[in-house]
């Protein structure tokens, strides 16, 4: 009988001793340059059966023998001998009977050794039979859906007086019953027999085939080639990348010309990459005619309507939707009472709290990446303190004046989508879109201690104080007494609990998803529910704390403007004495070129951090439909008195965060990467609805203490630094070159001139934090403009191409024209079949969109 020995996902498993029969660790194959040679040899004197229109492995083997016949490496006489030996049973480390020596491999490719107690034959393969064990069940939530696999098939027989070898591709993968330890398709089979006597190793031989279709590349051109002489030139472009140690102790300098090559292969494939990414529109390419890039937009995204409903049915989606319920709540409510101070009373949490819903719900049913959430941020608020005190200073109705703002909000921004002017954003590289990402995930730690310090300085631990202050504060059109508690005892105490268990909760959940504790199924929900569970179990702990009084969340009691003596619900572009200056209605153009300014890099720079290519986003974005929605939106919302709002980068990438899959076919010693993301339109929509619907559940919601929703504020803003290259840097900064990990900006930049470019970012960093935190807020936005120029015009001057592109690369949209597809083909030429190929697919896509 055949016995599996080895097997590959993409590391190799060896069986452990007979006695115990379970499988090592996962490792990285180590072959013997001997056994590379001899499978060369084999493979250039051996038999290529490509695109074999076989299903059974009866019809295979018999194909197989017959080719060997005529290729003169067996005799005829000794047909049915081999063919006999094919078809023996195949056993398994999972089979209670007896077992053989098999292996596998699955990403393309696998290897079977099969050895015989009698004839010492040994097999290599990479599926498994229909049984419903355990270990079975097990293995297969580990690997992809698609995957085919490869059976190696090596060892000697008494019969043959030569090594006889056979390579196989069938024409479609298909099942073989109990031939694989997983019901996996084959696509692939080697065969390699021959006496005892022969100088080969069998089994080392088997292991090299088997290790090379493991290999991303080689399998790529079996599955492509049409001749053995490409298996041949992989090989050898193989043995290029590879080092041979000599039988003696060797210090890890010596590997550095193997890193090189590795490097070579790498740059190779960043070609093939960019290639295949021709496959799809680029949202930023000029049109040409007026709305062109409009058009595209609405016809790129709206055909995926009905799977944007139907992709939300997923429980990840229900617990994103407490998720971010919680994180586009609280904001409102924050800077709804910031707003509210700054403007006194004319604009507070009431119109915050109606603007996120609306804008929410508009966005989530129209807009072109609904992965986004619309919210009011730090900037705009410093814009809209600056534009009160202007209109108080010279005696303007701030409101009417908004008013005016957003009809020309209306105006520039139909200009600037007619005439495609979102492209502009092609030009936001990586190094703005870092200092922007960072500033705002800066924010929200910082204002989370900064609210923490507050309740230490109104509650200090160095005593307590009876007497208690009232205030009065107007919610709603009723005025409520709100007592503001100070000097209570354990209250500081209690709420660094509350902030600190939320944050660790939540953070520890979230690790546990990918830990190895309990069956995976539990595992995903739990990390998926964490941070409502880390919510739910703070407000139990504090609720059982009786003796302490925490702050907990304000929430408005019923749908009314802040301050009904001062406001409605509509606002007259002509003021409320019909007297409003005609002079400022033209006027009222420059703050709005503020506003739109605002609005467009937030929006904008938020959808580039959230549709970046990491995150594997398939139904494509739209940018100038997006910034038409959020600007158009806003000037009509003005009219009601209402904030302007933007897509708010910490939410939407906690948003996009929650809504991602990370694969559960993780290979063994592998690293779970991202599957897909739950691109669809209900999350947001939900919760839109959900925070206008919190004004009739405030009662529920004034029991959550505020320090918890700090804990989600602290969580959030960590959670976006992830992925973030300058923290990686900032992180390298403090860290000796040689614990410096093997990444690309590492190895293609000098250790002193990536500090240096780290230093500069921090730099424009440092500055626009004070700038916002100054009388010059209003300038915020040009001062985040004017770091695109810095990196196009300055960094130039200091930095080679080379050590720009590696740290900061800018946005490279490649045309989809089929000529530049041809012309990149012939510039690389090793893997120009390749090529070849996604060209003809895109014919075929083409032609389909036609018909």
């Amino acid at each position: 009988q055949w016995r599996e020995t080895a097997r590959w996902f993409r590391f190799e498993e060896e069986m452990e001793e007979e006695d115990t029969e379970c499988w090592g660790r996962p490792q990285v194959s180590c072959l013997s340059f001997h056994s590379l040679l001899q499978l060369q040899k084999a493979i250039s004197h051996g038999a290529a059966l490509l695109d074999l229109k076989q299903r059974t492995l009866p019809g295979i083997a018999q194909q197989v023998v017959e080719q060997l016949v005529l290729s003169d490496q067996i005799k005829a006489e000794d047909r049915d001998k081999l063919l006999r030996v094919l078809l023996l049973r195949h056993s398994h480390p999972s089979d209670e009977k007896d077992k053989s020596f098999f292996s596998r491999n699955i990403s393309a490719a696998a290897m079977v050794s099969v050895m015989d107690r009698l004839n010492n034959q040994s097999e290599l393969c990479c599926q498994k039979e229909n049984g419903n064990s355990r270990p079975e069940t097990q293995l297969m939530e580990r690997i992809s859906a698609r995957a085919e696999a490869t059976l190696v098939l090596v060892g000697s027989v008494g019969f043959l007086d030569q090594p006889s070898m056979a390579f196989v591709r069938l024409q479609e993968a298909v099942l073989l019953d109990s031939v694989l330890e997983v019901p996996v398709p084959v696509k692939f089979l080697f065969l390699l027999l021959g006496p005892p006597s022969a100088n080969i190793d069998y089994h080392q031989t088997g292991r090299s085939i088997s290790m090379l279709m493991s290999d991303k590349h080689f399998h790529e051109t079996a599955y492509h080639t049409e001749d053995r002489q490409d298996l041949l030139t992989a090989i050898n472009s193989f043995l290029e990348c590879s080092i041979v140690l000599p039988p003696s102790e060797i210090s890890g300098e010596m590997l550095i010309h193997s890193s090189e090559m590795m490097m070579r292969r790498e740059n190779e494939n960043f070609k093939l990459e960019n290639i295949k990414s021709q496959l799809f529109d680029d949202p930023l390419k000029r049109s040409g005619r007026f709305f062109g890039g409009l058009i595209k937009d609405v016809t790129r995204r709206y055909p995926q309507y009905r799977s944007d409903i139907r992709d939300a049915l997923n429980p990840q989606c229900m617990a994103a939707i407490i998720f971010i319920f919680f994180a586009a709540l609280s904001p409102a409510i924050t800077f709804g009472g910031l707003l509210g101070e700054k403007t006194e009373g004319l604009i507070g949490v009431s119109e915050l709290i109606v603007a996120t819903s609306v804008y929410g719900i508009v966005f989530s049913l129209l807009g072109a990446q609904p992965l986004l959430i619309i919210g009011f941020s730090g900037p705009l608020l410093v814009f809209e303190e600056a534009f009160y005190n202007f209109c108080r200073d010279n005696g303007i109705e701030y409101l009417t004046g908004r008013v005016w703002i957003g009809f020309w909000l209306v105006l520039i921004v139909v200009l600037t989508v007619a005439f495609e002017g979102s492209i502009l954003v092609r030009f936001v590289s990586r190094f703005t879109q870092e200092i922007f990402s960072f500033l705002i995930s800066l924010i929200f730690i910082y204002e989370t201690f900064a609210k923490l310090v507050k309740i230490f300085k109104e509650h200090p631990l160095r005593g307590c104080q009876p007497e208690n202050t009232t205030e009065l504060s107007s919610l709603g059109n009723s005025t409520v007494a709100a007592e503001k508690v100070v000097g209570e005892p354990n209250t500081a105490l209690l709420s660094l609990v509350l902030m600190a268990g939320t944050y660790f909760i939540a953070f520890y959940l979230r690790m546990f998803k990918n830990s190895s504790f309990f069956p995976g199924r539990l595992r995903r929900v739990i990390g998926d529910f964490g941070v409502p569970i880390a919510i739910l179990i703070m407000v139990l702990v504090d609720y059982s704390v009786e003796d302490t009084y925490t702050q907990k969340l304000n929430v408005p009691s019923g749908l009314s403007v802040s301050t009904p003596e001062k406001r409605g619900w509509f606002i007259s572009p002509l003021g409320s004495d019909g007297q409003f200056p005609v002079w400022m209605m033209g006027a009222s153009i420059l703050p709005a070129i503020l506003v739109f300014i605002l609005v467009f890099m937030e929006s904008q720079i938020t959808a580039l951090i959230v549709s970046k290519k990491e995150r594997m986003l398939v139904k494509g974005t739209g940018f100038h439909m997006d910034l038409l929605i959020i600007v158009v939106t806003g000037g009509i919302s003005a009219l009601f008195g209402l904030p302007w709002l933007s897509a708010a980068t910490v939410r939407s990438v906690t948003h996009t965060n929650a809504l991602t899959v990370m694969s559960k076919a993780v290979t063994p010693g592998d690293k779970p990467c991202i599957q897909e993301v739950k691109e669809q339109r209900v999350t947001g929509f939900v919760v839109a609805v959900l925070v206008g619907l919190s004004i009739t559940i405030g009662e529920v919601l004034r029991q959550i203490p505020l320090a918890v929703l700090f804990g989600i504020f602290l969580y959030m803003g960590v959670m976006s630094l992830n992925g973030i290259q300058l923290t990686e840097r900032l992180i390298l900064l403090l860290m000796p070159p040689k614990y410096h990990p093997d990444l690309n900006y590492v190895r293609k930049v000098r250790t002193l001139r990536m500090h240096l470019f780290t230093l500069v970012q921090l730099l424009c960093l440092s500055l626009l934090w004070v700038v916002m935190a100054t009388a010059a807020a209003a300038a915020f936005p040009f001062m985040l403009l004017l770091t695109i120029p810095l990196r196009k015009l300055l960094l130039p001057r200091i930095f080679s191409c080379r050590e720009l592109q590696s740290v900061s690369p800018t946005l490279i949209f490649i045309t989809t024209s089929l000529k530049d597809v041809f012309r990149i083909s012939s510039l690389t030429e090793p893997s120009s079949f390749v090529v070849m190929k996604i060209a003809v697919k895109q014919i075929k896509y083409f032609l389909y969109a036609d018909i």
